[in-house]
């Protein structure tokens, strides 16, 4: 596809995009309910057709020798869209925002002022690997009155068109706007600049990938962005931990699933009890085939299980792999400084029976989620209560943590009265 016409394309997407979306925001909640069912039954009857072609992107992800964690997030089966179809159905279950009423008040002079949930307009949503991500994100964005575009990677381009077919035959049944969720039919790269360049028809831009996508989405965008740029979780054992507690919590943490942001890829022990949790951590990491990386104290303290000596860097990085850094820290202060100084933003865990430590901790550390006692792999809008999310976002505005359909809405003021004025 040439350059000019590449264009004339993305225009003419974001422009259906922007009209579906004006005709989206005074669609029912029922109407959207029932697309949400439709799109949930077609998942298992057409689940043949859907895993056909899933099959054909695993084959050519396999010549092209991607990563274990990449085919693992790349691959659909019978029960993966069961789970799409179950969250599909979950979304549905979830009140209707659109219109929802905030907050209100009545002023002095009689008038009510209301705040009302509005969409936020039309998503531009760029992702990598996971095709189940295609079904989430069209839903989220639809239940929350948003039209979407979405642009898979190269890699589940198969995947995503049969999905993008399911989405858009759902619409056609149902009677929704046909444009509401579109999912393009190329892989060229060049058209992510060409919509994050279009501020006049998308509204937001919304990446879930690599780095580099993240990071080069953020760069070009003309419009805002909602993002996470790294996973980089960190597990710290407090001086006053239950060991049996932070083993199993550091295990499900770091080994229930490599390859995802909310993986803890950094582990903290505090100095007064390295001595006894080291030996049993380290030796419960390397029984489940993770590699550790620590500092001069974390290694001398594992007699046992071979370590390699960490940089500085290490500290710093999103492995995706079975690999974790380590590291004792002299206090908790310290660990509190270390993790703002060197996480991502994400998820960072405290091990404690000490009210006082977990208080400290979860005041000190700034991150979009902490968890106490708990693993890292639990911050995810499904295990919240939120239902599927479009992504967990790590900056401060709009929205941080789990984006899931509040997170695509913004408020308008409503005003009522019976002929107010200003005086």
């Amino acid at each position: 596809m040439s350059e000019f016409n590449l264009r004339d394309y993305c225009l003419d997407v974001a422009k259906r995009a922007k009209k579906a979306s004006r005709a989206l925001a005074s669609v029912s909640g029922s109407k959207k309910n029932e697309w949400l069912e439709v799109c949930a039954r077609e998942l298992v009857e057409r689940k043949d057709e859907i895993l056909a072609e899933n099959a054909k992107d695993l084959s050519a992800a396999r010549e092209a020798n991607l990563k274990p964690s990449m085919i693992d997030r790349l691959t659909l089966s019978e029960k993966t869209l069961g789970e799409m179809a179950k969250a599909l159905r979950e979304i549905a279950a979830f009140p209707e925002p659109i219109g929802s009423v905030i907050g209100s008040n009545v002023r002095p002079n009689g008038f009510e002022v209301q705040k009302v949930r509005a969409p936020l307009g039309v998503v531009f949503f760029t992702y990598e690997s996971r095709p189940n991500v295609t079904t989430d994100a069209a839903a989220i964005c639809i239940k929350s009155g948003n039209a979407v575009i979405l642009r898979g990677g190269k890699e589940a381009f198969r995947s995503n068109l049969i999905l993008g077919k399911v989405l858009a035959d759902a619409a056609r049944e149902v009677g929704l706007p046909e444009d509401a969720a579109q999912l393009l039919e190329t892989t060229d790269r060049d058209a992510i600049d060409e919509f994050l360049h279009l501020p006049e028809y998308v509204d937001v831009a919304i990446p879930r990938g690599g780095s580099a996508l993240i990071e080069r989405v953020a760069r070009e965008a003309k419009m805002p962005v909602i993002k996470h740029f790294a996973g980089n979780c960190c597990v710290y054992v407090d001086e006053f931990a239950d060991l049996d507690v932070a083993e199993k919590v550091l295990i499900n943490s770091k080994c229930q699933r490599l390859g995802t942001c909310n993986t803890a890829e950094s582990l903290l022990v505090h100095c007064k009890i390295a001595r006894e949790a080291i030996p049993r951590l380290a030796k419960a990491l390397a029984d489940k085939g993770v590699e550790i990386r620590g500092d001069e104290a974390f290694r001398a303290l594992s007699p046992d299980v071979e370590i390699k000596p960490a940089t500085e860097e290490d500290y710093r990085t999103e492995y995706l792999a079975a690999i974790i850094s380590a590291k004792v820290v002299d206090s908790l202060d310290d660990a509190i400084a270390h993790i703002n100084e060197t996480s991502s933003g994400h998820t960072e865990a405290i091990i404690s029976r000490d009210l006082g430590s977990i208080k400290r901790f979860v005041a000190g550390v700034d991150s979009a989620a902490i968890t106490v006692n708990s693993s890292t792999r639990l911050h995810d809008g499904g295990q919240f209560g939120l239902g599927a999310e479009i992504g967990i976002s790590t900056d401060k505005f709009h929205v941080r943590g789990p984006c899931g359909i509040d997170g695509l809405t913004s408020y308008k003021y409503v005003v009522y009265g019976d002929g107010a004025i200003r005086e």
